[in-house]
């Protein structure tokens, strides 16, 4: 039945249009519904249609659907190779429709108003477009509404209150787009609402407490928004919840021991947020939770025991937290247990034997704790689908079993001692001091220790009575060796002293064995021959030594001029003070040092790749220097900063990070060297000083401040990270980051080294996470820049895959706040 809203003075005209439709006339002046329709469709301009299209439209058009009656219920709209606009159709003519789909990256503009005339529509899904505007508060009117999908747009503004008025909406997806405000209450009024998901906005404000009148919901996602305030405790009302994310927040207090409540749940992800409370004891009531993630937060207290009841738990990650306390043996009642992330947290104790029952386990990380003990319950050979085991930085002793097995395995930084298995990979292993291997160029390159015959086993047990009355018939002859070799020693080490008090100060050394002589240096380089010279820095030359052990190093010396320059002088005792009292992985050994007015020089460990700068300048080595090598470089230098910015007290600002001062050894490892000018930070005071670092690499600010913070390095390390993935300095950018605020046409995959093959899959999202921190390190505002810390956290969690095409990112996206609290940066 035709609806029109006419005025009295139309009324003929009315009637003669009824009996025209009636008799299928084309004279009336007012068309009839399905004409109205037609000429909808005609003049939008979505279709390339001819005027002999205008009728039947149904039988023909491809997503026009219609009833029995010929007029339009169902508009389905996919088509990508041109843009459309909304506006452009007449929503008003489709009083029948009640399904409207367009996506796939096709609809630009903004919704217009006239979306709530379409009061019969039941289906309404906008996503993947380029929407941008508010979202219409008509959309009020379609009280049928039971589907509304608006999800990766451009939408801003706040979700209107009134949308709690469409009572039959069962899904309702605004994620992936730009809303702000709060969250309305009156979400708590759609009672009918079964999936809920906001994620990925900037809505901010406190998750309202109606929430938990939506007794139907199954699916709700709030993920990577600025949420703060508490977790509603009537959570614990929606009992029939599956999934239930709220990461990458701010949300504080505590856990609600509601969460409880909420029997069917199999997802929980409470991830990246400031919660403070210990693990509710009535978790152990989620019987069905598939995956728990409660990572990164401010977790205290022990791991439940009750968590051994969570049979069907696949997933367990509660890393980055301040849990304490043992593992606990129950855990091992979870057989289907396949992902374990207790890592970055102060857990002692051992690892419990009866966890050696998780035959489907595939993911155990351990590490950055306190454990100990020795690592035979890791050895059971029936785990046979672990892929990788991390238990690095913890205290574990005694030796690698033989049967220890994973594809990716780090046991580094550990207290093991003993051989070293061969088919373990050594960089896997540094950090132990204990192991060791006969094998000369691992003790060279890894600085294990060669394997004694203590160290062995007796293979019979003659041998211990053969060596024990060997020792007690040669005990006489030992104790006067002893003496006499003790009195030559005393000797020499008293001529040695006496000829190098000539020449130098005696310097100190760090190396696991006595000292490196004043002779052996002048030996090994002839007199600091210019033909060992490797490099010329900014106060001194570095050469080339290879000590009477075969051992190489890296000695820097002070030209003699220039140690009568003070500035030179002190830089280069600045640069023995810091590196004396730091030790990193990433950060360039100091063995030696002689400080004397005649002769004044470092003994660095050797890097046989040399500069991060060199290897990118020249061609053959940038392309022997892959995507993944690279990422490594830039999350190395990462957490040796953040170990100078956050680990050492006082804390030292590096202040001439550049591509020059990144060292790398011949496993592409790097190391951060030139302390020349690095400083102390005094916290009581405002560290003014002068300008230092290398031109290209220095903070805007320093400018126009002559004050040094933490904040100087970060400008630094993101010219330096971004370097890396360009294999070039990127002055460009670094002169137009305005201009580029404002253009989204430059691709990311555009400024990669074009040297390289274009990066896989398995490292591509890693390379747009360096980019992401690369672009934020560079904002102008020092206050708005990541700490080192959070830049290296970032780089050691685990990160779901985006959800945007990682080919197609722009630089503009590289520096939206979107991605930015993707990271949590």
């Amino acid at each position: 039945m035709m609806q029109f809203f006419i005025s009295n003075f139309h009324l003929v005209t009315y009637v003669l249009v009824f009996s025209g439709s009636v008799l299928e006339s084309g004279w009336a002046s007012t068309p009839s519904q399905i004409q109205l329709e037609a000429n909808a469709i005609m003049n939008s301009g979505w279709w390339h249609l001819s005027p002999s299209h205008s009728h039947h439209i149904c039988s023909w058009i491809d997503g026009i659907s219609c009833n029995d009656a010929g007029s339009v219920t169902r508009i389905t709209y996919k088509y990508s190779e041109r843009s459309i606009q909304l506006v452009t159709l007449n929503l008003s003519a489709f009083k029948n429709l009640e399904h409207l789909e367009v996506s796939n990256y096709s609809l630009i503009g903004s919704i217009p108003s006239q979306i709530g005339n379409l009061f019969n529509l039941r289906h309404l899904d906008l996503s993947y477009n380029s929407l941008q505007g508010e979202i219409p508060l008509s959309i009020v009117h379609l009280s049928k509404l039971t589907y509304l999908h608006l999800f990766h747009n451009f939408l801003r503004g706040e979700i209107p209150s009134s949308i709690g008025h469409l009572s039959k909406l069962t899904h309702l997806d605004l994620s992936h787009n730009y809303l702000q405000g709060k969250i309305p209450s009156s979400l708590g009024h759609l009672s009918n609402l079964t999936n809920l998901t906001l994620a990925n906005n900037a809505l901010h404000g406190k998750i309202p407490p109606s929430i938990g009148n939506l007794s139907k919901l199954v699916y709700l996602n709030l993920v990577n928004n600025v949420l703060y305030g508490e977790i509603p405790p009537s959570i614990g009302n929606l009992s029939k919840l599956n999934y239930f994310h709220l990461a990458n927040n701010a949300l504080h207090s505590e856990i609600p021991s509601s969460v409880g409540h909420l029997s069917k749940l199999i997802y929980l992800d409470l991830s990246y947020n400031f919660l403070r409370s210990q693990i509710p004891l009535t978790i152990k009531n989620l019987s069905n939770l598939f995956n728990l993630d409660l990572s990164h937060n401010y977790l205290p207290g022990k791991i439940p025991s009750s968590l051994g009841h969570l049979t069907q738990l696949f997933s367990l990650i509660i890393s980055n937290n301040n849990i304490e306390g043992p593992i606990p043996s129950q855990l091992s009642l979870i057989r289907n247990l396949s992902v374990i992330n207790l890592s970055c947290n102060k857990i002692n104790g051992t690892f419990p034997t009866s966890l050696s029952n998780f035959i489907n386990i595939q993911y155990l990380n351990i590490s950055h704790n306190l454990l100990t003990g020795s690592l035979k319950p890791f050895s059971v050979e029936h785990l046979r689908f672990l892929e990788t085991l991390d238990l690095s930085y913890n205290n574990f002793t005694g030796p690698i079993p033989e049967s220890l097995n994973a594809h990716n395995l780090n046991l580094s930084f550990n207290n093991l001692s003993g051989p070293i298995p061969y088919r373990l990979d050594l960089y896997e292993l540094i950090g132990n001091e204990g192991l060791c291997n006969n094998i000369s160029y691992m003790q060279t390159e890894y600085l294990f220790q060669p394997c004694s015959v203590r160290d062995k086993k007796p293979r019979q047990n003659q041998l211990v009575i053969i060596l024990s009355i060997t020792i007690f018939l040669l005990m006489a002859f030992f104790l006067l060796l002893y003496l006499r070799h003790n009195s030559i020693a005393i000797k020499s080490k008293h001529a040695r002293i006496t000829e190098t008090s000539k020449n130098g100060d005696l310097f100190c050394i760090w190396n696991y064995n006595g000292s490196i002589a004043y002779e052996d240096i002048i030996t090994a380089t002839e007199d600091f021959n210019l033909k060992y010279c490797i490099g010329t820095g900014a106060y001194g030359s570095v050469y080339r030594a290879q000590l009477p052990s075969g051992r190489i190093v890296a000695v820097k010396k002070l030209h003699g001029f220039e140690a009568e320059v003070p500035s030179f002088d002190e830089s280069f005792r600045n640069e023995a003070k810091v590196l004396s009292e730091i030790k990193h992985r990433h950060i360039v050994k100091l063995h030696g040092f002689c400080l004397h007015k005649r002769i004044m020089f470092l003994i660095y460990e050797y890097m046989e790749r040399g500069s991060l700068f060199s290897v990118l300048f020249d061609d053959m080595e940038a392309m022997e220097l892959d995507w993944k090598k690279r990422v490594n470089i830039v999350k190395g230098t990462a957490h040796a900063l953040s170990y100078l910015h956050h680990d050492c007290v006082p804390p030292i600002v590096h202040r001439d990070i550049s591509a020059s001062n990144v060292l790398l050894n011949s496993m592409w490892e790097p190391t951060v060297s030139d302390f020349g000018t690095a400083r102390f930070l005094n916290l009581d005071s405002s560290n003014r000083t002068i300008v230092a670092g290398t031109i290209g690499y220095i903070a805007p600010e320093l400018a126009y401040t002559m004050v040094v913070n933490e904040k100087c390095d970060v400008y630094s390390f993101g010219v330096v990270a971004l370097e890396t993935l360009m294999g070039k300095h990127p002055k460009e950018i670094l002169s137009s980051l305005q201009s580029i605020s404002t253009d989204d046409g430059i691709k990311l995959c555009e400024i990669l080294d074009q040297r390289l093959p274009h990066p896989t899959f398995s490292v591509l999202q890693d390379i747009v996470v360096v980019a992401i921190v690369a672009f934020a390190c560079l904002n102008p505002n020092p206050c708005s820049r990541p700490t080192m810390k959070r830049i290296s956290q970032c780089f050691l969690c685990q990160l779901s895959p985006f959800n945007i095409p990682l080919h197609h990112i722009s630089l503009q996206q590289l520096m939206s706040q979107e991605l930015r609290q993707y990271l949590k940066l």
